[in-house]
């Protein structure tokens, strides 16, 4: 099972490292009142690294939340855990 995940990471590099290569274009970035240009497969890779950070953030605050949830109503944890037997 680790393995089929590293595997399917590992290709989703590759893809991510062949579109970066193809574009090679200058573009114009703003944010806010910041303004720049720089190469696009930059502004791509700016654009994966955020997406993945934002996933991950987001997977990390329902995780909390839902363990924040289990630790503050231990009977429902306990009646759970018998009803399973």
């Amino acid at each position: 099972m680790i393995w089929t995940a590293t595997f399917a990471d590992l290709m989703r590099l590759v893809l991510l490292i062949i579109v970066i290569a193809q574009n090679q274009d200058q573009v114009t970035l703003r944010y806010f009142s910041f303004g720049s240009a720089v190469n696009r497969r930059l502004a791509l890779f700016i654009a994966a690294v955020g997406g993945g950070l934002l996933t991950a953030a987001t997977g990390a605050a329902r995780s909390i939340q839902v363990r924040a949830g289990a630790q503050k109503n231990p009977t429902d944890r306990n009646r759970m855990r018998h009803q399973s037997r």
